[in-house]
């Protein structure tokens, strides 16, 4: 099985914190939408004999497509590739866009997962982040697409500067009145060259603390573990039978496509990626040139990518799959990193699955990059 991943970079406007490729320009808009159909047909040969069982519009702000846009790309997919009979197909959205008629719009076509970017039902931490919408709108929007989707998943972000641990219990609590059955929630992080980056240089915005947001990361696990749901990644949370079947492909090391600018590809042996410029991506899909550059993994990449993405899920390492796919000394290795860890109760081993404690999941890709080999 095989995943799409569609990159739809269009904002109305950049949010403090971000560093995806976008751009707050639509003027390109149907340009890019014919050049995402037209690489779509271009790009067949790298999943043959696989069939598509995930489609996912990110971003960017899919929800800025109309319904003709989102309609005429998965056409363009159904066209080209073996689709199974009940795929994924999940819309990142911003509740600003989901009024109650796009969302009755959206409900005739094909998506049937909807991820929606709350990130806080505070106008301070909206404010401070600079996102596009208001705490109403984002009760607004989850109360009518629960009325008419099933699969909802919605971003929280915690360690948001001056946001107390009462604010942050707070907006669990209202995320989960909705009823939502999956639930993606971040650390702020300051990314170099960003608004929110800049802002903190200047004093303007308070430096986020990360005890602070460890101690919110574990008020997370325990609210959303006592009402049912399942922490089967550092990020994510679900009810059985709700979990997102794209990202865990990602995690899981299964290969998927990427469209559009920015996209990154993964066919087990090889990473590529399309430049991160509309203009520039258009004109060489109109020239039937694919604008991307490729990498090929070592037998180290894929060792690092599997402990790096294992360690951040419930299904955690595999020293047989070391052993199997990367030698003994790989495994050797991986014990002998791991042990300092596991002593200081951060990693325990299960059923010769490697995993992190509790008290390691905040520091999961770091104790990750411990375990790293850099050399065969």
């Amino acid at each position: 099985m095989s995943g799409i991943y569609i990159h739809i970079p269009f904002c109305k406007q950049a949010c403090h914190y971000c560093d995806f490729y976008f751009s707050t320009s639509l003027k390109k808009k149907d340009a890019l939408v014919e050049a995402l159909i037209h690489e779509i047909g271009m790009r067949t040969s790298e999943t043959e004999g696989q069939v598509i069982e995930t489609i996912y519009f990110g971003g960017g702000t899919p929800s800025l497509l109309s319904n003709e846009e989102i309609e005429a790309i998965l056409a363009a997919v159904y066209k080209n590739y073996p689709v199974t009979d009940a795929p994924e197909i999940t819309l990142e959205a911003n509740p600003d866009d989901l009024t109650q008629e796009r969302i009755l719009e959206l409900k005739d076509t094909a998506i049937n997962r909807l991820s929606i970017g709350i990130q806080s039902f505070f106008e301070s931490d909206l404010k401070l982040m600079n996102r596009a919408h208001n705490a109403q709108e984002a009760m607004d929007c989850l109360t009518f697409a629960s009325q008419h989707f099933d699969n909802i998943s919605l971003d929280l972000i915690y360690g948001i500067p001056g946001a107390s641990d009462a604010q942050w219990k707070a907006n669990i609590e209202q995320a989960l009145a909705f009823g939502v059955n999956h639930i993606s929630s971040y650390a702020l992080t300051v990314e170099p060259k960003t608004a929110l980056a800049s802002f903190i240089k200047k004093g303007v915005i308070d430096q986020v603390d990360d005890e602070r947001a460890q101690q919110q990361f574990f008020i997370l696990i325990d609210a959303l573990e006592g009402q049912g749901f399942v922490h089967y990644e550092l990020s994510n949370f679900g009810k059985p039978g709700y979990f997102s079947r794209n990202n865990s492909a990602y995690w899981q090391g299964k290969t998927y496509l990427g469209i559009g600018p920015s996209a990154h590809s993964f066919n087990g042996e090889q990473r590529s990626w399309n430049i991160k410029n509309n203009t520039k991506y258009i004109e060489a899909i109109e020239q039937n040139r694919l604008p991307l550059e490729v990498e090929t993994l070592s037998v180290t990449d894929k060792y690092n990518e599997y402990v790096m993405t294992g360690l951040r899920t419930i299904w955690g390492v595999s020293l047989e799959k070391v052993r199997t796919d990367f030698g003994e000394n790989f495994e050797d290795y991986l014990l002998k990193q791991s042990d300092k860890h596991i002593k200081e109760q951060l990693l325990y081993i299960e059923n010769e699955k490697l995993k992190v404690t509790k008290k390691g999941k905040f520091l999961s890709d770091g104790i990750a990059s411990d375990l790293f080999k850099i050399n065969i």
